[in-house]
């Protein structure tokens, strides 16, 4: 088995875990091979932005740090 491919199994399964208001996933380039790492939002209250792209796991996890904290930030300016 490919031992970068299963890193990035486990770090995708660990987003999901991690930020459950958000479908994760990794696009496919043109040629097959693995490109940004992609979050969607399904839960208005877990994020802001409708999608983010990023190009490791690492920048996207802070993206939706940021996220989290914008979304609670918006319900709070509501209150």
């Amino acid at each position: 088995m490919d031992t970068e491919a299963h890193n990035d199994d486990r770090v995708l399964s660990q987003l999901r875990a991690d930020f459950t208001g958000h479908r994760i996933w990794r696009s496919v380039r043109w040629d097959g091979s693995l490109g940004a790492w992609v979050a969607t939002l399904h839960d208005p209250a877990a994020g802001v932005d409708a999608t983010i792209l990023k190009d490791t796991a690492a920048e996207l996890r802070e993206a939706l740090l940021q996220e989290r904290a914008r979304a609670v930030a918006k319900r709070l300016s509501r209150s």
